[in-house]
């Protein structure tokens, strides 16, 4: 089966739940949500988890876009690197940083709150633990709430990795085609 074959295909409009049409009609009808719409339980319980950590969150916009795409490249996810590349550029990043992203940290010249985001992603992509050296860090800036939600966001992502990537979905057609994470 050709990698750009989905293994599981986006749910057709006419099976959409309510709940789907609503995110639908709010998001467009992507094909994360379509495919997920399936299963109807747990499409329920993660949208909300979800929309809390992308919409209603303690970090800056920067902060976790800078954190999802930095796991989109560890994960070779190029649906949600397709999807957060836009919205990086909208939480402030520039083209040369998201394209630094790909990169080693010393790859280029990140400030020092940007550099602690991006390290507690590596450490958790590598290790599955934030080093005591980037905690001390993070929690020098960051309180209570943000410190777990920082490790709950990029490990949400790697989740979301493992799923978009296993079930092969795509980007959408009216998408520009890109590379992934």
């Amino acid at each position: 089966m050709p990698a750009e074959t989905p293994r599981i295909s986006p749910l057709p409009q006419d099976e959409w739940s309510d709940l789907l049409k609503v995110v639908a009609e709010t998001t467009g009808p992507l094909n994360i949500f379509t495919t997920l719409g399936r299963h109807p339980a747990l499409f329920e319980s993660w949208i909300g988890f979800g929309s809390m950590l992308l919409l209603k969150g303690t970090l800056s916009a920067r902060d976790r876009e800078l954190a999802i795409l930095r796991t989109a490249h560890h994960r070779s996810c190029s649906y949600e690197w397709h999807h957060h590349h836009r919205l990086g550029l909208e939480a402030g990043l520039t083209e040369a940083e998201i394209a630094a992203l790909r990169l080693d940290l010393d790859g280029h010249s990140w400030s020092a709150d940007d550099r602690m985001v991006l390290a507690a992603a590596d450490d958790l992509h590598a290790r599955g633990t934030v080093s005591d050296a980037t905690w001390a860090e993070l929690a020098g800036r960051f309180g209570e709430r943000e410190l777990i939600e920082l490790v709950m966001l990029i490990g949400h992502y790697h989740l979301l990795a493992f799923t978009l990537n296993s079930l092969r979905v795509q980007p959408e057609k009216h998408e520009e085609p890109g590379e992934g994470g």
